[in-house]
């Protein structure tokens, strides 16, 4: 399965994802690619704002790892962008117990972490920056958990 749906504004953004976060499940995993400004962090906003997340969502970049646990399901916030560079020996920090947890694991910059990453079963989206401020998101997905979600999407946009 797969779309690309753009959006024109941040607002627009937040919306992609409180509608995403709709068909949420325990133990999703969405990947985000994109270049730095694509809007990951911001697509995160919207899905948390959906799951009921209180406190203010911002880029886990130093962190790696955020962590909220106000919302409806957990949610996991992963930036894997400081981790290029380690060694997959080294990078065996606890991302695994979250990625398979008990909520939902966002994991910006995947290609650093592939080796904890499941990718038949996560929903990949790759975010384009386009002119105008417009904003390409490729959504994809081999795993039937979210042909409801992709119904939705193509109804949608």
């Amino acid at each position: 399965m797969e779309i690309t749906i753009k959006t024109n504004s941040k607002e627009e953004t937040l919306s992609l994802g409180e509608l995403i976060a709709s068909y949420s499940f325990i133990g999703e995993i969405i990947t985000l690619s994109g270049d730095l400004g694509a809007g990951k962090t911001t697509l995160t906003k919207g899905i948390g704002k959906r799951l009921g997340v209180k406190e203010e969502i911002n880029s886990p970049t130093f962190n790696i790892l955020k962590c909220y646990f106000s919302s409806s399901l957990p949610l996991y916030h992963i930036d894997a962008y400081r981790l290029e560079d380690i060694p997959s020996e080294n990078k065996n920090i606890g991302l695994e117990e979250v990625i398979e947890g008990d909520g939902v694991a966002i994991i910006e910059w995947p290609k650093f972490i592939e080796e904890f990453i499941n990718f038949d079963e996560v929903l990949n989206i790759v975010i384009t920056i386009n002119e105008n401020n417009e904003r390409e998101f490729k959504i994809s997905s081999k795993n039937t958990k979210f042909n409801e979600l992709f119904n939705k999407l193509k109804e949608e946009y």
